[in-house]
């Protein structure tokens, strides 16, 4: 993870396309919330990529069929529309590169996604998958991953040839184990066309890295959150804001970036599950790896608690409520502890535990940012930080994110961030 590879891919399929000419049309597949923003948001990054153009399959039918009609050198598509796409374009396949992002989502050899991607496998060039975990549970995992980057030259055209090959089976508790000396032979198999990256062996990696996932609202939330913004921001006179009318607007617009807000009454009315969506495909893309999982507002626990359990039953997820729950994060008896800033800022020694951090919603004041981030980071902890920060595109969680940067007392930050807002409403509205 952090490693830029969404960046270096891009780089690579300008190359391949405009320098080399060995590549006509790409298709990128990746998680939903990952196929909506981050590449995209990568492109407009770096300078070098500013030419290359990318057309999101993504939305209705009717959407995904114009974004695959215009002009493009990179299509991006959410891994559950493969089946989809294949059906649509077995017959006159147009992409000669096809690169997979989160490839250890295609490891179920039965899964549709990865049997759509199979039938077509003649047709493409060159693939690419991109993993910071390709084999979480160890080499039973690699078979179909491998096979869609070499169609089984490696480890065997079928499933059950790499099992008989590497494993045993125990009929008993129907596992497949490997076999003396298996996952030496299965790397040396495999070296010739993966590249495996250490932190500590190729970047100097600073001890806590800042990975902002930008998150994007779809078209029904959008329209809510910027309705509901405007009406806010026009009810106040931006010349005469006091911090205490804009703390209570800037509270409402976070939490509707993160997808529901207080209503009068005291209840949360859900707003979107955009950000919740972007949250489960970050703990799934972590494997397994622990995550401290910062809140906002207390209405957001349950919502989030219930999205981990509908990714996974058995993930062990709670709430922070004292030194028990420490204990148990620090023992590695928990995957994702959830937490509010204040409740475990100060003085709280979580680092033997994980080593990544979640803000589901950022909080504006920097020292609640910074104690809040160092539960994890600080002497004991044996591995880079990294801090993943779910960005609302567009919305208030950006405006938190730079006055976090930019080191501002949070009233003035706040009071800046408000101002300019209500200027843009006021504007658009004229």
């Amino acid at each position: 993870m952090v490693y830029g590879k969404t960046a270096i891919v891009l780089s690579a399929i300008r190359r391949l396309k405009y320098d080399l000419f060995q590549v006509h049309k790409a298709l990128v597949i990746a998680p939903l919330k990952v196929a909506e923003a981050t590449w995209t948001g990568e492109a407009r990054k770096w300078d070098h990529l500013h030419g290359l153009r990318l057309s999101l399959v993504l939305g209705s039918e009717h959407a995904r069929f114009a974004a695959l009609d215009a002009p493009a050198d990179v299509y991006v598509i959410n891994r559950d529309n493969v089946a989809w796409l294949v059906a649509q374009l077995r017959q006159d396949w147009p992409f000669d590169m096809v690169v997979i992002d989160e490839l250890t989502s295609f490891k179920n050899a039965s899964a549709k996604r990865f049997r759509a991607l199979k039938a077509v496998l003649p047709a493409i060039r060159r693939v690419v998958g991109l993993t910071g975990t390709p084999a979480p549970n160890g080499i039973a995992d690699l078979w179909s991953q491998i096979y869609l980057l070499d169609q089984g030259k490696r480890l065997g055209r079928t499933l059950t040839s790499y099992r008989e090959q590497y494993f045993s089976f125990n009929p008993y508790t129907h596992e497949y184990k490997p076999l003396a000396g298996a996952e030496e032979k299965v790397r040396e198999k495999i070296r010739d066309i993966t590249i495996s990256l250490s932190a500590a062996d190729y970047l100097q990696m600073p001890e806590l890295v800042v990975d902002d996932i930008p998150v994007a609202l779809d078209r029904k939330a959008a329209a809510a959150y910027r309705a509901m913004e405007k009406d806010m921001l026009l009810s106040l006179d931006g010349e005469t804001v006091t911090a205490a009318s804009a703390a209570v607007l800037t509270n409402k617009l976070l939490q509707l970036c993160s997808g529901a807000a207080y209503a009068e009454d005291g209840n949360a009315v859900p707003v979107h599950d955009c950000k919740l969506d972007a949250l489960t495909e970050l703990v799934e893309g972590l494997d397994g790896a622990p995550a401290l999982l910062f809140y906002g507002y207390q209405h957001e626990v349950p919502r989030m608690l219930a999205a981990l359990r509908k990714l996974n039953p058995g993930i062990r997820a709670r709430v922070y409520q004292g030194a028990r729950d420490a204990e148990d994060w620090n023992a590695g008896r928990v995957d994702v502890l959830l937490a509010h800033p204040a409740s475990c800022a100060y003085g709280l020694n979580l680092q033997q535990g994980g080593h990544h951090v979640i803000w589901f919603t950022l909080t504006w004041s920097l020292e609640l940012y910074q104690q809040a981030n160092a539960r994890l980071h600080r002497q004991g902890q044996a591995h880079p930080v990294i801090v993943h920060r779910l960005l609302a595109q567009g919305g208030m969680d950006e405006a938190v994110a730079k006055a976090l940067e930019q080191k501002d007392g949070i009233q003035d930050a706040l009071l800046e961030a408000l101002k300019a807002r209500i200027t843009k409403a006021r504007e658009s509205a004229a």
